[in-house]
């Protein structure tokens, strides 16, 4: 029990897995900013229009008691254009620009790692070189001495 809360503290400890969680917060985030624009500018424009009150009751029909709603698929279009547009817009435009501007020398490159962070990734890529014990004397066939280790 001790290995599998270790192995968890592990996992929540990468970089990795932190990086994720704060997209999923953001991301949701960002969700809640679009939602609020489409319900507070896009419906009531969409209301002044076409006189429904949004867009899933634009183009609704009834066939043999089967209910068909073009205004859905619309609406499920337009939020995804809309956040689309929104990441293109406010997120990778601005990278772009960033990083043209780095390949011309107009803003500093990030600064170096430190010199322990450049030690420790030394070791690591030594360590990830070496063969243990258990593998030299391993006398499955296919491994062992000779055989190049699998990474």
């Amino acid at each position: 029990m001790k290995n599998v809360l270790n192995g968890f503290k592990d996992f929540i400890s990468r970089g990795n897995a932190i990086d994720l969680a704060v997209a999923v917060v953001l991301g949701a985030a960002f969700g809640a900013v679009i939602t609020a624009i489409i319900d507070g500018i896009i419906t009531p424009l969409i209301a002044a229009i076409f006189g429904k009150p949004d867009l899933t009751g634009v183009g609704s029909f009834d066939l043999n008691n089967a209910h068909f709603s073009i205004g859905l698929v619309l609406d499920g279009l337009l939020k995804f254009v809309l956040i689309a547009a929104a990441v293109y817009f406010f997120i990778v435009v601005p990278v772009n620009v960033l990083q043209a501007r780095r390949k011309k020398g107009l803003v500093e490159e990030p600064a170096a790692p430190a010199e322990d962070v450049l030690l420790l990734q030394e070791i690591r890529d030594l360590l990830a070189r070496q063969t243990s014990p258990a593998i030299r004397n391993d006398t499955t066939p296919g491994t062992g001495p000779g055989v190049a280790p699998l990474l």
